[in-house]
C-alpha cells in the first residue's frame, strides 16, 4: 500500500480552540469537565456518614462507606477526583 497515493486521504491535526469561559452559558459552563473530573463529598445517608461521588454537572454517581474507595472508583474509571467541603 502507498500511503503517498492519490486517493489516500490526509488527515490533519486538530488545533486546539481557545474559548473565554465568560462568555458560556450556564449549561455550557456545566457540561465543562463533565467526562473527565468527579467529586468527593461528605454525606450522610440513613444516618450513616458515607462519601458521594458527583460527575462534574452535579449528577449523583455513587455512594461509598469509604473516601479512599470513593477515589479509587473515580481513578478506575480515568476520571480525576476533586474534594467538596
Amino acid at each position: 500500500m502507498n500511503i503517498n497515493s492519490d486517493n489516500h486521504t490526509d488527515v490533519q491535526p486538530v488545533e486546539p480552540v481557545a474559548v473565554d469561559i465568560r462568555h458560556l452559558s450556564a449549561e455550557q459552563f456545566g457540561m465543562l469537565g463533565v467526562s473527565q473530573i468527579a467529586y468527593v463529598k461528605p454525606v450522610v445517608v440513613n444516618g450513616i456518614r458515607g462519601f458521594a461521588i458527583h460527575a462534574a454537572d452535579g449528577t449523583a454517581m455513587a455512594v461509598t462507606g469509604d473516601r479512599d474507595v470513593a477515589v479509587a472508583a473515580i481513578l478506575q474509571h480515568e476520571m480525576h477526583p476533586q474534594s467538596v467541603h
